[in-house]
């Protein structure tokens, strides 16, 4: 095991600034259409409001190394962060929906700076051979945000959407006041020179190296964000009360899975962790398909929790150790434009199936893809290299030599 030291003061700085951006954007979640509805929006401005922010966050993405070579990683996390601040003062301050709309736009750019240099940053700080178990607890704060803010969102616009707008621009401040306190090195000169930039569209959304993690995020992304979005519909199909508890016992063992999940990955690689990883998320679809009461639904959130907990870090932490150190904000970048991307598409087209089927048969669908996700992952795990993945940490290490 190795001794190299993970809990640093920049280390433990990152994941408060990741857990604060991501609290900062969980308020607002599932309490910005409800506002904008308020306001007199139609259901074309709400799919707006919800779709163009994801896309938002891609297109900024495909700048990363413009950004790094200017700026360096800390700037663009900063300026990620005030956009993110710019956008709320937006919602609350202007009435007219199009206003609004381009506060969206405007939220997904900042959203998207900030979460691919807050990753490249930790990626950074964490030893090359800890990377698997320091991605997977950099997570930590995001989980907590995802499973304590949206419900506190509800509750803070129910008492004014002031109150709502101004805890979430208070979060975003503080990441920024974390991220200050993470004092990495500057770059020695001509490191950025020595990273050429991406000319291609293709090779700016998805990084030389990342194909086949990309492919998996993309599916995953369709299926992770299809199930966090479409579970208490299922619920409500199946005549399941108190479906929010699936996401406080989901979170439990997500925290559960994430030390060990890392720990798997840094000594025998990736695919340690994403293959059970897959076989525990269909096992937990399996569960939410076919059972009827609120027991077997939190008996799935088990399974759920152990999956995405797992398959997350660890796509993200594959994507790192592909690239040398110099590429971890365009690897960083390639993982959330992939989740990006897979995740609403799959709103969009499960959303539609729904409408044809129900939920249940959607969650057949949301099966399927899990199931294409197993297939292609055990296919590259017989087609990788005799050594795995597990020579891309010390690849990494040797490029940043």
């Amino acid at each position: 095991m190795s001794t190299e030291k993970l809990w640093t003061r920049n280390f433990l700085a990152l994941i408060g600034a990741n857990g604060f951006l991501f609290a900062g954007f969980h308020f607002l979640l599932p309490t910005i259409t409800i506002y904008a509805s308020s306001l007199g929006a139609t259901g074309l401005q709400l799919g707006l409001i919800g779709g163009i922010f994801g896309y938002s966050a891609i297109f900024i993405r495909l700048f990363t190394d413009t950004g790094v070579r200017t700026f360096g990683k800390k700037k663009c996390l900063y300026a990620g962060l005030g956009l993110c601040i710019l956008a709320v003062l937006g919602y609350l301050f202007f009435t007219s929906i199009n206003a609004i709309i381009l506060a969206r736009v405007i939220h997904g750019f900042g959203f998207g700076l900030s979460t691919t240099f807050a990753a490249a940053m930790a990626a950074d700080v964490i030893p090359a051979s800890r990377r698997g178990e320091g991605i997977g607890y950099f997570g930590m704060g995001s989980t907590v945000a995802m499973a304590l803010a949206p419900a506190l969102g509800l509750w803070l616009l129910e008492e004014s959407p002031a109150l709502l707008f101004a805890a979430s621009m208070s979060f975003s401040a503080a990441a920024i006041l974390m991220a200050w306190l993470c004092r990495t090195k500057k770059a020695p000169a001509g490191i950025n020179a020595a990273s050429p930039i991406r000319s291609s569209i293709k090779n700016r959304l998805c990084e030389q190296g990342t194909a086949g993690a990309s492919l998996l995020t993309i599916l995953f992304g369709a299926g992770y964000g299809s199930v966090n979005t479409y579970i208490a519909m299922l619920a409500a199909e199946k005549g399941i009360d108190n479906a929010g508890l699936f996401f406080i016992v989901g979170t439990i063992f997500v925290f559960i899975s994430r030390p060990f999940g890392g720990r798997l990955l840094d000594k025998y690689g990736a695919f340690a962790v994403v293959l059970p990883g897959a076989v525990s998320y269909l096992m937990a679809l399996a569960l939410m398909i076919y059972s009827g009461s609120l027991a077997g639904l939190l008996l799935s959130s088990v399974f759920y929790g152990l999956g995405a907990g797992a398959l997350l870090p660890a796509l993200l932490t594959w994507m790192l150790n592909s690239v040398a150190s110099s590429r971890h904000s365009a690897a960083s970048a390639t993982f959330y434009n992939m989740l990006d991307i897979g995740t609403s598409t799959g709103l969009i087209a499960l959303g539609a199936v729904a409408g044809q089927v129900g939920f249940t048969g959607m969650f057949y669908a949301i099966f399927s893809l899990m199931a294409l996700f197993l297939l292609l992952s055990a296919a590259q795990y017989y087609l990788r290299p005799a050594k795995g993945s597990q020579e891309l940490p010390e690849l990494a290490e040797a490029e940043d030599a």
